[in-house]
């Protein structure tokens, strides 16, 4: 819990305690200093503490003045608890409090999650397009507007309310357990410790992150991100190349950003290649595969890229190999690969 979290739940549990034992003390106080009825002693109990001004049930003894003083006096006292209690319950702030506890133990139980910081228009975008590849996400944002918008909008997205710099939220998000991390705030310096946080919490992590200034570029590498994605730069490049090769930008990004269903393309790791397929070439898997699939590159194990790989290329278990066609035939491409028929 964040520290709002940690005084909202001290301040409750104390204003619960204190009426809880204003409302048994009182019943019991009652009832054998007064001889009270036990319900007698609890409607004495309420109107006292509430200070309502009913009449008494029956007229109190000197020990039962002194005893009603005391009460009203404890009450009194405890008001500010009792108080906040009820504004916690009646304000709203009580759903937004098991809201976010739910939310937290939703997180506790991720794995191979992604955790977005930062919940402007590109981490708001990057979320919608994660969600639409069905990836379990965390949003960490330190503004209370930011998830008030995704509860009315989002409510599928699990977030935290903190501030992603710091390493106890992104425990709370889970990052050692996360399978990415997309640092998306507009500051460079506060990405850079975002990226060196996550890092040192979890070494294997796969970091994106954002960058305003292009000198920020080889810091943000230097502190442990994989890539660094720059806006405006990939914003300024695709206006060019709509002028220059509008047919081209527009075909890809049929494929790869409009979510078309009849076409995509995924990259398909060959670590559970079939064993008939280990060391030969495109030429035997393409005899093989009957999908309809299209090869259009190759990763091999040195991070290199082999575009429309020739027939010669010998498959490697440490390869990536990018396919476009429909699901069903990249279904049936997968499983050619993996099962050898």
């Amino acid at each position: 819990m964040n520290r709002f979290h940690k005084q909202s739940s001290r301040t409750i549990r104390t204003g619960i305690v204190l009426l809880t034992l204003m409302m048994v003390g009182g019943t019991i106080g009652f009832k054998y200093i007064e001889d009270y009825r036990w319900v007698d002693s609890f409607y004495m109990t309420i109107i006292t503490i509430s200070t309502v001004g009913f009449g008494e049930v029956k007229r109190l003894s000197d020990a039962g003045h002194i005893f009603t003083s005391v009460l009203i006096i404890f009450s009194l006292s405890s008001l500010a608890y009792v108080g906040y209690l009820a504004r916690f319950i009646f304000d709203g702030d009580f759903l937004k409090y098991y809201r976010s506890i739910r939310v937290e133990n939703r997180i506790q139980r991720l794995y191979n999650h992604i955790i977005i910081c930062g919940y402007g228009r590109i981490g708001e975008q990057v979320s919608k397009e994660l969600g639409s590849h069905d990836a379990s996400c965390v949003v960490i944002d330190n503004r209370e507007s930011v998830f008030d918008r995704l509860d009315k909008e989002q409510p599928e997205i699990m977030y935290i309310e903190g501030d992603a710099t710091h390493e106890e939220v992104l425990l709370r998000a889970g990052v050692e357990r996360a399978k990415a991390l997309i640092a998306t705030t507009p500051s460079d310096a506060d990405n850079v410790f975002v990226v060196l946080t996550a890092r040192s919490l979890n070494p294997k992590l796969k970091i994106i992150s954002r960058a305003v200034n292009k000198h920020s570029d080889e810091k943000l590498k230097r502190a442990g991100a994989d890539n660094v994605i720059m806006p405006e730069i990939i914003g300024g490049q695709r206006m060019a190349k709509l002028i220059a090769q509008p047919d081209v930008v527009e075909f890809l990004e049929y494929i790869m950003l409009q979510q078309a269903k009849e076409v995509s393309m995924e990259e398909i790791k060959c670590g559970n290649m079939a064993n008939c397929f280990k060391d030969k070439s495109m030429t035997h898997l393409k005899q093989s595969d009957i999908s309809g699939t299209n090869v259009i590159g190759v990763k091999d194990k040195n991070g290199q890229y082999h575009f429309n790989p020739g027939s010669d290329y010998l498959l490697n278990v440490d390869d990536c190999i990018f396919v476009l066609g429909s699901p069903e035939q990249l279904y049936i491409f997968r499983k050619t690969l993996e099962e050898g028929r």
